[in-house]
């Protein structure tokens, strides 16, 4: 694995386990560490932009409510949408 790839996930493992509400935290650090070792450069890029997203439109985003921004529809997307605890 190249020293990038595992920076990469160092700071999706990070921001996935700091994100300012309880729940989110949670949430985002059970499903990151269940699909980050299955993913590919380019789909760890897909998912540090998911978790990104401030946690009123990720979770809104997870609940099929409507979002106050975009959201692209994506592998990582699907992949979290369907994810449970």
């Amino acid at each position: 694995m190249s020293l990038e790839i595992q920076d990469l996930k160092n700071k999706i493992l990070y921001r996935s386990s700091y994100r300012g509400t309880k729940e989110m935290d949670i949430l985002l650090k059970g499903f990151v560490n269940n699909v980050i070792d299955t993913l590919n450069k380019e789909e760890l890029s897909i998912l540090l932009d998911l978790i990104s997203v401030d946690d009123d439109n990720l979770y809104k985003f997870k609940t099929g409510t409507k979002t106050s921004i975009l959201i692209k529809e994506n592998k990582i997307t699907k992949l979290f949408k369907d994810f449970n605890l």
